[in-house]
């Protein structure tokens, strides 16, 4: 039996929470000020790099079980507020990933991961806000085909709820972002006191807790999309007709004449030949040759301008006949009115 391989020690083995926590955090940030494309490789692997090291931030945090349901946020230490952002950088970070085709486990996870971080705010009373809602796939309940047929009207009250709620976020999030930048100097530098840093991670937190409010709402939009997509796309397939493979033509070998296909054969007995004469002969047969047509038209074209000549030549002569009727015709007509010797219905 081999013996197992002893893992090589990493880099971040050496680093401790709150630097897994720092680098990991700093990842996030480069990313989101970064002017690349999102699926530019260096993004990506920053991302990756950003999720590896906060996930070994959050395992040792857990190992550590600095945080419990039965204290309250007063008994928790300043230098540990931070770690209550673990779930959701991780969740920022997994957005950011670009794998097409994962992309709904992606949102699943970063739901997950924002969830959790909601409801450990929620467990300490940090802000005011409600959970979101799990959001329920309509197409799963029964009477869906009523549901699609007769829609519901629009919650014109509940719209205009959730407007100013979402109004009321981004003013709490600009004003959570005017105080960090006042006292994030002081922090970093590491001349703040213990109030000052507990009131930065707090206002982080607070921030934090409306990105979360958001992008979850984004999630369930996206998530929505993404199953109505494959479910068209099975649909699609499922309804689409299967094509009937078109029969193979019969292909034929056209040779220059019959003297070639005795000398050289016809190269596969399985085929039949023709030769360029026979070909010909086949399509004037059938009178699809190109030029088949043309000296009869030029003949006809030719009989119908003689005769329109001939007549024009009769008119130029002034032929005597036709004069002579017409001047008889004339002069009839001046002798006798319009109806003489008509006798019928007289008595």
């Amino acid at each position: 039996m081999a013996e197992a391989e002893t893992p090589t020690p990493t880099v971040t083995a050496s680093l401790s929470l709150s630097q897994l926590l720092e680098r990991g955090w700093r990842e996030l940030r480069e990313v989101e000020a970064s002017t690349e494309a999102l699926n530019s490789q260096p993004l990506q692997d920053k991302i990756r790099r950003g999720l590896d090291l906060l996930n070994e931030a959050r395992a040792g945090a857990q190992q550590l079980h600095l945080f419990s349901r039965n204290e309250e946020l007063e008994e928790v230490a300043s230098g540990d507020l931070k770690f209550f952002l673990l779930p959701a950088l991780l969740a920022a970070l997994t957005l950011k990933l670009n794998t097409p085709s994962k992309r709904m486990d992606q949102l699943q996870a970063a739901h997950t991961y924002f969830l959790d971080f909601l409801r450990s705010c929620k467990d300490y009373k940090i802000g005011t806000f409600h959970l979101p809602q799990p959001r329920v796939d309509s197409r799963t309940e029964e009477g869906t085909e009523q549901a699609v047929s007769a829609p519901s009207q629009p919650d014109l009250i509940g719209m205009a709820t959730h407007r100013q709620a979402k109004i009321a976020r981004y003013k709490q999030k600009m004003e959570a972002e005017k105080k960090l930048s006042t006292i994030a100097e002081l922090v970093q530098s590491g001349k703040a006191e213990e109030e000052q840093v507990r009131e930065f991670y707090l206002l982080h937190i607070k921030k934090w807790i409306i990105t979360s409010l958001d992008e979850t709402e984004s999630i369930d939009q996206e998530m929505e999309i993404l199953r109505s997509r494959e479910a068209m796309k099975q649909t699609g397939e499922s309804s689409q007709p299967r094509r009937q493979p078109r029969p193979a033509m019969k292909p034929f070998v056209l040779i220059r004449d019959s003297a070639q296909a005795n000398v050289f054969g016809r190269g596969y007995p399985s085929l039949p030949t023709m030769t360029v004469d026979d070909w010909y002969r086949q399509h004037q047969r059938h009178g699809v040759l190109p030029d088949q047509g043309l000296a009869q038209k030029a003949v006809d074209l030719t009989d119908e301008e003689a005769q329109r000549a001939e007549q024009e030549k009769k008119v130029e002569e002034d032929d005597e006949t036709s004069l002579q009727k017409a001047r008889e015709w004339d002069e009839w007509k001046d002798m006798n009115r319009r109806g003489f010797g008509n006798r019928q219905n007289m008595g």
